[in-house]
Parts: structure tokens; C-alpha cells; sequence
């Protein structure tokens, strides 16, 4: 059954930068699972797995315009280090999580005051051209539960 909208699809997959280094990894984990057509993952990567089948194996090179988009120069912001979630000591270049109205969201640490950070709310992989490796391993349809939440729900669970 190729990939198409409304269909569920289960993959592995590694993440490299131009310099060739793994930045995210998801085998020796649980899979990653999208609902196709929605928008749950980089644009660059759902168009690369259009139209593909269960049990291929490919690897897809995405420039930031279809990733994670360019860098924004004017992207740090002050937060409350009390914000910061991920670690009990800061240093520049750690990656924290904050909370937003949007959701949860991932910053890079650029300096650490006494009660304050500046952050950069930059994605860590914006203006970066990445290198996916991808394992497809499942295809399905969709149930009409995710096709309403617009995302794919593994055993018991969303994801």
C-alpha cells in the first residue's frame, strides 16, 4: 500500500547534518508514527515519502526551506531560568525545553545569568541542511480518530 493522505505510517530513521554528524537517531527506540498529509513532520520528508511502501529503505537530503526554515537573527529571547526544563545547571549551548502557548518547545541556552537565560527559539536544526536515512516499516490506513486529531495514535496511547 503506497503512502499516501490519511494513512499512518511507521518509520526508523537518523538525522545528519552537512558535516555528515547523526544529530537525532531513532533506532534502538520505538519508531516514529505520522499521519500523512497533515503536516506532522518536515515538509522535505513527507514529500520524499509519498507514493512509498512499507519495507523500503531511502535517504533524502532536505535543504532548511523544506526542514526546519532559515535562522532568525532576531530569535533570543530572556525567560526565567525556573522555565527552563531539561538539566539542574545551564551553560550556553545546552538544548532546554520551555513551555509556550504553542506547545512544548525546544532552545538553545546561549548565556546564563542568575535568574535569567537568553535563549535562542531558533529550532537547534534551522539553517541546516539535513540528511535523513529512513526505514519504512509499516503502512496503514488511518482510523477516523486520528484522521479528527490530525496525528497517529500507537496501542493505547496518542503519540
Amino acid at each position: 500500500m503506497p503512502i499516501e493522505k490519511n494513512q499512518v505510517v511507521l518509520f526508523h530513521y537518523s538525522v545528519s547534518d552537512d558535516q555528515g554528524n547523526v544529530v537525532e537517531n531513532s533506532r534502538g527506540g520505538e519508531p516514529n508514527a505520522y499521519l500523512h498529509g497533515h503536516g506532522g513532520i518536515v515538509r522535505g520528508l513527507e514529500d520524499a515519502l509519498e507514493g512509498r511502501d512499507a519495507g523500503e529503505s531511502f535517504s533524502v537530503t532536505i535543504t532548511p526551506g523544506k526542514a526546519y526554515g532559515p535562522r532568525k537573527a532576531d530569535a533570543m529571547q530572556r525567560v526565567p531560568i525556573k522555565n527552563l526544563i531539561g538539566a539542574k545547571r545551564w551553560k550556553p549551548g545546552m538544548i532546554a525545553q520551555v513551555k509556550t502557548e504553542q506547545g512544548p518547545r525546544h532552545v538553545i541556552v546561549a548565556k546564563v545569568g542568575l535568574k535569567f537565560a537568553d535563549v535562542d527559539t531558533n529550532h537547534p536544526m534551522a539553517g541546516k541542511t539535513l540528511t535523513f536515512d529512513i526505514e519504512i516499516l509499516e503502512v496503514r490506513a488511518a482510523n477516523l480518530e486520528e484522521i479528527a486529531h490530525a496525528h497517529a495514535h500507537g496501542p493505547g496511547r496518542h503519540h
